[in-house]
């Protein structure tokens, strides 16, 4: 007998539950509503889920879904170079409420962004407790760009980066790429795949096998 599918958008409760992400509708939106407190932020992840707006809460799994294999990312000559010559100064977790603020502001090919104040609150608990981090390039003690994510076992969930300076996001993805290397993280999730990801080696899997690795990667235990 088929599963059957309930009617979509579920709309969430008050419980930190998801409905199966392989529901999903074609666009990949899962449910509706809830709240963006921590215990339903990592439950989210933890099931492959992540919420894409504030008004309403929306709660997506696409498929496919846009991962780096964290031994396949690829680094250009011209990149490399910048890095050899330590142009920037990069930490990590010295300004993750900053990193998010940068992703946050309008650009010159960005004239509006989806990380509405509620979501700079909520990923910042999210860091206080541990679950969130940036990595920060700094250039004459100016933050220049930066990257951050959620880290849950061996999963790291990649939600946005900027940049100020030339180079300064690449720099910043390249460090963490290296980081996760250097503590044995088994998946990198970036949600899509775009035209500046798939240059590092970014890839497409189908949702299925995405949740099959992170099953895997969850249960893992690394420390960022």
């Amino acid at each position: 007998m088929n599963e059957r599918k309930p009617a979509l958008p579920v709309w969430l409760g008050e419980a930190a539950l998801f409905p199966n992400p392989e529901c999903a509708d074609a666009e990949g939106l899962v449910a509706v509503g809830g709240d963006l407190r921590a215990e339903r932020l990592l439950a989210a992840y933890r099931h492959g889920i992540f919420p894409w707006t504030v008004d309403p809460i929306t709660w997506w799994s696409p498929d496919p879904r846009g991962i780096f294999e964290l031994d396949q990312f690829h680094i250009s000559d011209s990149l490399a170079r910048v890095i050899r010559r330590q142009t920037f100064e990069v930490t990590i977790d010295r300004a993750f409420r900053e990193v998010m603020q940068g992703c946050a502001a309008p650009g010159p090919k960005r004239r509006s962004t989806w990380i509405a104040s509620a979501f700079i609150e909520a990923y910042t608990q999210l860091h206080q407790l541990g679950h969130a981090h940036s990595v920060e390039c700094w250039l004459e003690g100016n933050l220049a760009g930066g990257i951050y994510g959620v880290a849950i076992g061996g999963l790291f969930a990649g939600e946005s980066m900027f940049h100020r300076a030339d180079n300064a996001s690449k720099v910043a993805l390249a460090h963490l790429v290296a980081q996760l290397r250097k503590r044995q993280f088994r998946l990198f999730d970036i949600q899509m795949v775009t035209t500046a990801t798939r240059s590092f080696g970014a890839k497409e899997v189908p949702r299925r096998e995405y949740l099959c690795r992170l099953a895997d990667a969850v249960s893992r235990e690394c420390r960022f």
